[in-house]
């Protein structure tokens, strides 16, 4: 039997605002918080499977969160904490970090790796 199951089709809690909470720890895993926004401690939290399309996050601690299978299209982080967090398994096309591509990022450190 084949499981088709969209990973992106949990519960639906998009377009909230979560403002000043305190949400460490919290499993966001197989969650539609599309349009959402944040203001909020979001550290050791994790996000996977989780469609983010079109999420603010401002002023959001994400320190040692995790990402994985997410959708991040046309959302946005700003003044965010980032130590720590890891991100795999995400379409990066077009984003961008402090106005720079990610993806010439990435190549500009391959090639640095490359021995001449």
């Amino acid at each position: 039997m084949t499981n088709n199951k969209d990973p992106f089709d949990g519960p639906d809690l998009n377009g909230q605002t979560y403002s000043r909470a305190r949400m460490r720890q919290s499993n966001f895993d197989g969650v539609d918080l599309s349009e959402s926004r944040f203001f909020a401690v979001l550290s050791d939290a994790s996000f996977s499977d989780t469609n983010l399309a079109r999420a603010d996050f401002d002023d959001v601690n994400l320190s040692e969160a995790r990402f994985h299978n997410i959708n991040l299209q046309q959302a946005s982080f700003d003044n965010i904490n980032f130590s720590n967090a890891s991100i795999s398994n995400a379409n990066l096309q077009g984003m961008t970090i402090n106005g720079i591509r990610v993806s010439d990022l990435f190549d500009a450190y391959e090639r640095q790796l490359k021995p001449e």
